[in-house]
């Protein structure tokens, strides 16, 4: 790679968190109000989905979505997809307009700026405890009480740039199960090739998006969640694989010829 692209490619990279912050610091006083009651949660959802647009369509991408179901307005769903870029969570929230909550990793509030929108839109969720992650299902209970839809990225180990999909965590599916919502599959075909987690490499345009039909949980037992896990796994890395344009295996070629790993 030429020292002229790389001078491009950081630049762009900085933009991004320009972008992150930017809009949250002109939106405060708003984003203030929206979260000083949970009754205010629709209108605060509303700012998020915003903000994630204006950072997607300044950083250059543009989603495409093939939808093979639309989400009922007012019904509560477990939406589910690979995650292989942080601009995963604003690709999301750009394509889901019915108002969701994030069950997310505690450590991501530390993030400046971004935290403090996150914290906000999410279930925390400390991995190293248990008791953290037994009490997710009591608060995304609450979430769903309210009419809202709850959104899990369920790999394991999102950050191997060298695995096409990572297996999948058991929670979602608990979730899906025990309060008996469907789950909609969700494909991002783009962001790990576009913008992967590492900084030396991305590049602008399209990013699609699959929106697979959703998945009834209805008369499902604690037994049927391995089989739940597994289908929806399987349906995520089969889509992946017969990409037409290959560019999530693409990204993995990329990535080991940077790193020299045969």
């Amino acid at each position: 790679m030429s020292f002229f692209r790389k001078i491009l490619i950081t630049l762009w990279r900085v933009w991004f968190y320009i972008l992150i912050a930017v809009p949250i610091i002109v939106m405060f006083p708003f984003l203030l109000l929206f979260t000083s009651k949970e009754k205010y949660y629709p209108q605060f959802f509303f700012l998020a989905r915003v903000w994630a647009k204006i950072i997607l369509y300044g950083m250059g991408f543009y989603p495409i979505v093939k939808k093979l179901e639309t989400p009922q307005k007012g019904k509560s769903y477990m939406f589910v997809a690979n995650h292989t870029s942080m601009t995963d969570i604003m690709l999301m929230l750009s394509i889901v307009k019915n108002p969701f909550v994030f069950v997310g990793k505690k450590e991501l509030v530390k993030i400046p700026l971004f935290g403090y929108l996150y914290k906000r839109a999410a279930i925390m969720v400390d991995r190293s405890s248990s008791k953290s992650r037994f009490g997710v299902y009591g608060r995304a209970e609450k979430v769903l009480e309210k009419g809202y839809s709850v959104c899990i990225f369920p790999e394991k180990n999102y950050l191997d740039e060298t695995i096409l999909l990572n297996p999948f965590k058991q929670g979602a599916f608990k979730i899906a199960v025990a309060h008996k919502f469907p789950i909609v599959p969700m494909v991002f075909f783009d962001c790990k090739r576009k913008s992967p987690w590492y900084t030396t490499h991305g590049f602008p345009g399209k990013l699609r998006i699959g929106v697979y039909s959703s998945i009834s949980t209805d008369g499902m037992k604690e037994h049927d969640i391995p089989y739940l896990q597994t289908k929806i796994y399987d349906l995520i890395d089969s889509q992946l694989r017969q990409d037409p344009e290959q560019s999530a295996l693409n990204a993995i070629t990329v990535w080991k010829r940077i790193n020299k790993i045969s």
